[in-house]
């Protein structure tokens, strides 16, 4: 069993992962978008075939990071128009697919580059433009958590969500929304799970990661306090922090992503336990 980390932990600025079985440095690092080598320097792991499941890791911090997760796929089969993109200081190839809401390896296929391939600023690449197909809503940017995105379609307010929704909008390069309520009210779970990772992440304030049956990870980010810890059991409906408010938008707005096997889906038609329609 997992034991729970101090309440005192979630305090610090870091964020922490609970290895589960069949994880390994190279599959968290791709999850984070960090290296493998910054993984391992922040936990002290010298041999990454020594990693065990259950043990507690820091996620490090870096400038490429943004939110634990993968870009949304391109859509098999669609039309793709592609752009020049000018390689700025700072990028990489993975923040740059995560941009444009695509995947490393479609990243890697429209520039015909090998996956060892070197960026360097200054380069042009392609990307996708504007005029892309996509499976996902349009949505708006939440770069340094800004989220003036697109508006959600109104039946979506009749679901339940995991504060009463206000306003509801779509993110742009995530499969995620942004949903407005009241400042300090409860972040609840819209699940059963357990709590693998929990505490403060650049532009998202302080983040709970749920895991559930089936290979789905809900994110609950905005928080202003966080109510669990790593290794937490959850039911539905259990408080998982009190909303903050957004210091860009200066509104109390919770960030929410849903993923089944590492790829982000749309969390209106995410499994919540129950009914899914508020009661």
């Amino acid at each position: 069993m997992v034991s729970a980390l101090s309440s005192g932990a979630l305090a610090s600025d870091q964020l922490i992962h609970v290895v589960g079985r069949g994880e390994t440095i190279y599959s968290l690092s791709r999850l984070y978008g960090v290296t493998a080598d910054e993984l391992m320097r922040a936990n002290n792991i010298t041999d990454p075939s020594t990693l065990q499941a259950g043990r507690r890791l820091v996620i490090p911090s870096s400038n490429d990071t943004a939110l634990p997760i993968h870009s949304t796929p391109s859509v098999s089969g669609s039309a793709q128009t592609l752009v020049d993109y000018r390689v700025v200081r700072g990028d990489t190839l993975f923040s740059i697919a995560r941009t444009n809401g695509i995947t490393l390896q479609n990243l890697l296929d429209i520039n015909r580059f090998s996956s060892n391939h070197v960026l360097r600023a200054g380069d042009v690449i392609k990307v996708p433009g504007r005029g892309t197909a996509a499976a996902n809503p349009p949505a708006g940017n939440v770069s340094g958590a800004n989220t003036s995105g697109i508006r959600a379609p109104g039946d979506i307010y009749n679901l339940r969500w995991p504060v009463v929704p206000k306003d509801i909008t779509y993110m742009t390069g995530q499969m995620g929304v942004v949903v407005e309520g009241i400042q300090f009210e409860s972040v609840l779970s819209l699940t059963q799970g357990s709590v693998v990772s929990a505490g403060p992440w650049r532009k998202f304030g302080r983040v709970v990661i749920i895991e559930t049956t089936g290979g789905y990870y809900y994110m609950y980010g905005g928080c202003e306090t966080i109510s669990v810890n790593v290794g937490d059991r959850i039911t539905p409906g259990m408080e998982l922090g009190k909303l903050g408010v957004n210091s860009v938008s200066e509104k109390p707005q919770l960030f929410f992503m849903v993923f089944r096997n590492e790829t982000p889906m749309d969390p209106a038609l995410a499994p919540r336990a129950g009914n899914n329609l508020r009661s």
